[in-house]
């Protein structure tokens, strides 16, 4: 009976399809996000929300990312990815109209946080619209540069050149361009991803430069009509160059100025996050406080979403919450790189190798900023930072590479088959071993077609 179990146990790793690496990977960042959650959030955090709340929320949040990422790995054709991906940009610019013109009808409304206009609340829920963003238009991108090579575009009668412009470069920009008003580094993050998988995709290298050159003048162009006019619609603005501005040594003035007074306040309030995540990870050392044990939790605000990396290594330690945080975002790279090559379409090539370039982007990102290198962007740390939107979008990425991956291996099994000559059986093989050494020939044959 022990053998059989243990056989059993086999057998479910062995039909566990996609690649198991990144299934490693899912797995461990859950494991960090619902420990992390519940350890550094606290009552002074919110100030209406107890510590076992915020964690039972995201338990729930990650029980159903991972039902997401389920679910998403069970589509079998690449054309229902295709479909989906096609309707990228036209979400995002409409997701991003709403924000910027401070929709507000009751059941919809456009909310800021931190002088950010973020969130998008639909009867009652908030929904970041960024983190969609950032997802959906890798995938378009995906779908438009795979239809341009292969010259399927509705208006084929276009040249090429207006095609690229039509479908790739211009809506790039109005995303970009659209993501300014409410969140300067988002729209700098964004933009520089969406030009990596331009670059990912085969586009010519001459053209990337010419659209970079491009957002750089309308970003340069922005800055100057703000300077000029102060426009409300680029108050973020303001804020990134205040950000930019070296000049003021708030840690002086916080020293200098009278304890309780405005000055002193707004002194501290500019350095108590990026100061508190030094601290915390000077703090951690190389083995860390222990769990709970974390001091930095009462100092940074919401530490738990923009400041959960240094909360890690305040804990866990350089080794286990640093060291081994950031070689699971690495591996995820390096595998997705091995995926993509074994992708045969340029479609599931340009989506996984941009997804995985978003995830581990994006994890970078937010720990310079934990590191206090470069200017606070208020990025997430994927499948580990509180966040409903935030999980469930990187779930649904997560979700796309293993289906396609899944896609991959089949196709590398089959040819396998084709290639090799089989073996013969012997007589006391039965008809259920033949059946395993083969595989289901109908599953791989329907499998290929509908990736052809």
């Amino acid at each position: 009976m022990a053998a059989q179990g243990k056989s059993s146990e086999i057998r479910f790793i062995d039909r566990l399809k996609g690649d198991k690496v990144v299934w490693i990977i899912v797995l461990f960042l859950c494991m960090f996000s619902l420990v992390s959650i519940f350890s550094s959030t606290s009552q002074l955090a919110t100030g209406t929300m107890s510590r076992i709340d915020i964690a039972r929320g995201q338990l729930a949040t990650i029980l159903l990312g991972l039902a997401v990422i389920v679910g998403v790995y069970n589509i079998n054709s690449i054309k229902v990815f295709k479909l989906f991906s096609s309707l990228g940009f036209p979400v995002s610019i409409f997701l991003l109209l709403l924000l910027d013109l401070h929709i507000n009808t009751g059941f919809l409304q456009a909310r800021a946080v931190n002088g950010a206009w973020r969130i998008l609340v639909v009867a009652g829920k908030q929904i970041h619209v960024y983190e969609i963003v950032k997802v959906a238009m890798v995938m378009y991108l995906a779908w438009a540069i795979d239809r341009f090579k292969k010259g399927g575009f509705r208006f084929g009668h276009f040249s090429p050149r207006w095609q690229k412009i039509f479908y790739i470069y211009l809506p790039t920009l109005l995303v970009s361009a659209a993501t300014l008003p409410g969140s300067n580094s988002s729209a700098i993050f964004i933009a520089g991803i969406l030009f990596l998988t331009i670059l990912i995709g085969g586009m010519p290298f001459k053209d990337v430069l010419i659209i970079g050159a491009c957002a750089v003048g309308l970003f340069l162009g922005c800055i100057g009509i703000y300077k000029a006019t102060h426009w409300e619609k680029l108050e973020r603005i303001g804020t990134f160059l205040s950000r930019m501005d070296k000049s003021v040594d708030y840690e002086q003035v916080a020293a200098e100025a009278k304890p309780g007074s405005v000055e002193f306040y707004e002194a501290l309030d500019k350095i108590r996050q990026p100061y508190g995540a030094k601290i915390a990870i000077k703090q951690g050392g190389l083995i860390g406080k222990g769990p709970g044990r974390s001091t930095q939790k009462y100092v940074v605000p919401v530490m738990y979403e923009d400041y959960i990396f240094s909360f890690l290594i305040e804990e866990y330690g350089l080794i286990i919450g640093g060291i081994f945080v950031i070689f699971l975002y690495i591996s995820l790279l390096a595998r997705g790189s091995i995926i993509a090559r074994n992708c045969e379409g340029h479609f599931a090539k340009v989506s996984v190798a941009g997804l995985c370039v978003l995830i581990t982007g994006q994890a970078m990102m937010h720990i310079l900023v934990n590191c206090d290198v470069g200017l606070l962007t208020g990025q997430t740390l994927p499948l580990i930072s509180y966040g409903r939107t935030s999980f469930w979008c990187f779930s649904l990425a997560f979700g796309i590479i293993l289906s396609i991956s899944r896609m991959a291996a089949r196709r590398i099994e089959k040819q396998t088959r084709e290639a090799d000559p089989l073996i013969e059986l012997g007589a006391q093989s039965t008809g259920d071993e033949l059946r395993d050494s083969l595989g289901d020939l109908d599953d791989y044959e329907t499998m290929d077609r509908e990736i052809e």
